[in-house]
């Protein structure tokens, strides 16, 4: 089986910490988010991992190669203009050939592990492909899955009146692989796009219509990267999993509460970490409070105070302290 892990769009609902790299290398919990979807690769033994790239390439190629390339047999398509999953999938096309594959998107993170999915994909016994699916609560945001008994009955993509709170999760297993690639082509010819794009949606419903049997499969928890909301509540989860403080390069007068992410060659002085701050490398913090916030590689913070916040790459945040004066019973927000 083939791993295909669609990675070429430019994450513009996480603008501006997209400007200068693509979704899947927004640093949370550690590490980018493709690093966390890769290790929980490591069980599945696939045959290779097929990556489709386009926004900022190489800084996700270049992290990749250094971190996984001695682990997973790892092929790069260049997906040349952005324009849907379907796209993307059929941009791989040449590389799939008739391989059995596993489609992974690049800004989600699963609590469970490929492997996992993967059994529970086979013990759907004979279908032409299976979609990981769970309840939401709005599913005017998710494509969604309508079902006939074990069978999928419809898909919709983003429906304006959803007839299911059924979401498609981000992790689809396909053996009619050679079917799937040739409605793409399909779609893309006679340029039929959904809400703009060519969707995968739109080919797996047209499989439907043809006779071959889709079925689902339970993911319990899934955590969406794609905007900074969900970021910071993926951050935590992530932390929560965590065991252990990781190493500080520089540490003085200050106060770490678990949990914590901190980077290499990160120095800390007068200051309160965590809890569920995650600090990448290269950080100069100071006089500063930071929890539950994303600070990016080589930032400095100093007489700060952050909640809820996300930094980027090289950012520099300084304040100041304030003097106050307060009486009874006053209420005052920053």
């Amino acid at each position: 089986m083939k791993v295909i892990i669609p990675a070429a769009g430019a994450g513009k609902r996480l603008f501006p910490h997209t400007f200068t790299k693509p979704k899947p290398m927004v640093y949370i919990a550690g590490k980018p988010i493709i690093g966390h979807i890769l290790d929980r690769m490591k069980d599945l033994e696939a045959e290779e991992i097929i990556m489709v790239v386009g926004y900022r390439k190489e800084t996700i190629m270049d992290f990749v190669d250094k971190n996984y390339s001695g682990i997973f047999n790892i092929r790069y398509v260049e997906q040349q203009e952005q324009l849907g999953l379907g796209h993307s999938i059929y941009s791989a096309r040449k590389e799939i050939g008739r391989s059995e594959i596993m489609i992974a998107l690049g800004d989600m993170i699963f609590k469970s592990g490929y492997a996992e999915f993967y059994d529970r994909y086979l013990n759907n016994g004979e279908c032409a492909g299976s979609i990981g699916v769970r309840e939401v609560d709005d599913p005017k945001k998710y494509g969604i899955v309508e079902l006939d008994g074990e069978y999928i009955k419809k898909l919709e993509e983003k429906p304006d009146h959803p007839k299911s709170r059924l979401g498609i999760a981000g992790v689809y297993f396909f053996k009619e692989t050679d079917v799937l690639l040739s409605l793409l082509e399909k779609i893309i010819e006679k340029n039929i796009r959904t809400r703009g794009e060519y969707q995968l949606t739109d080919a797996l419903q047209e499989m439907i219509k043809k006779g071959y049997h889709l079925r689902t499969f339970p993911v319990s928890s899934w955590y969406d990267c794609g905007h900074s909301e969900s970021l910071l509540e993926t951050n935590r989860v992530l932390l929560d999993e965590k065991d252990g403080i990781d190493p500080v390069h520089k540490i003085r007068d200050s106060v770490v509460i678990q949990p914590v992410s901190i980077g290499d060659d990160v120095t800390i002085l007068n200051s309160i970490i965590g809890p569920y701050a995650s600090i990448a490398d290269g950080c100069y913090i100071e006089s500063s409070i930071i929890s539950d916030s994303v600070i990016g590689s080589r930032s400095r913070i100093s007489n700060a105070n952050l909640q809820r916040s996300i930094v980027g790459d090289d950012a520099s945040v300084h304040g100041k302290y304030n003097s106050l004066n307060i009486g009874d019973s006053s209420s005052i927000e920053f």
